[in-house]
């Protein structure tokens, strides 16, 4: 159940960290030619969904490329438009599969953490503007009802809603630790995959595809399972 009080209950420490963050970066944008550049570059080569352009980009950058990527990964959470998934791959394709994969979970590390404070502070009102009101609800019932299964899935299919899961997470105030371990059991098999198939990308579609079709057919018995056990128990009490 959503817990509209929940943002007024913790310290307004957070909010006025963020409000002080964004006055900031706003100012830099406007006043320094350089970040202004440096941010509408960014913007045009996320949101090209071109990853041999995304690669070169990012490979310019030498040993500060991952941070990129990661803080690429954590500003996806508000930029809808930039797919986690073409990040992951461009980590492969940029770092190769073992240091890809490092850089991988540790943006989803971040970019979780970052969601799931976001809705433990704010509470409900401003995930809402984030994700929606149907998304909100949809993610919450899900989550309220199968908790630690229901972020593994998410995590592992790249389909799912990993951004609206991690944001309902905190506005539910799901324990972090739990949340984040669910959160990396679940996006590992997902990591390993992309390491062995992210530099062929009609292999990795086709197997991310497949892949997405056999853990949703599987949760979806485990859901069906779970409702007759359910209704088995109810009818014999």
């Amino acid at each position: 159940m959503l817990d509209n009080n929940n943002s007024t209950s913790k310290s307004n420490l957070p909010l006025y960290i963020s409000i002080g963050l964004l006055l900031f970066f706003g100012a830099c944008y406007f006043l320094i030619p350089s970040v202004k550049e440096f941010l509408d570059e960014a913007w045009s080569v996320l949101t090209s969904d071109d990853e041999e352009r995304i690669q070169k980009w990012v490979a310019n950058f030498g040993w500060f490329g991952p941070f990129v990527l990661i803080l690429a990964m954590v500003a996806q959470l508000f930029l809808l438009v930039v797919p986690s998934l073409l990040l992951m791959v461009v980590s492969v394709l940029a770092y190769g599969p073992i240091w890809g994969s490092v850089i991988i979970v540790t943006s989803v590390f971040a970019a979780s953490t970052v969601g799931y404070f976001i809705g433990s502070y704010f509470g409900d009102t401003i995930v809402t503007r984030i994700i929606g009101k149907k998304a909100e609800e949809k993610v919450a019932s899900f989550l309220d009802n199968y908790g630690f299964w229901a972020v593994i899935v998410t995590r592992f299919n790249p389909f799912l809603s990993n951004d609206a899961i991690s944001f309902v997470g905190g506005v539910l105030s799901m324990g972090y630790w739990r949340f984040m371990g669910a959160t990396i059991v679940g996006i590992l098999p997902l990591t390993g995959f992309i390491a062995v198939f992210g530099k062929n990308i009609e292999d990795l579609k086709m197997g991310l595809l497949w892949g997405s079709i056999v853990s949703v057919l599987v949760f979806g018995i485990y859901v069906w399972w779970d409702k007759r056990k359910n209704k088995n128990e109810k009818s014999n009490s």
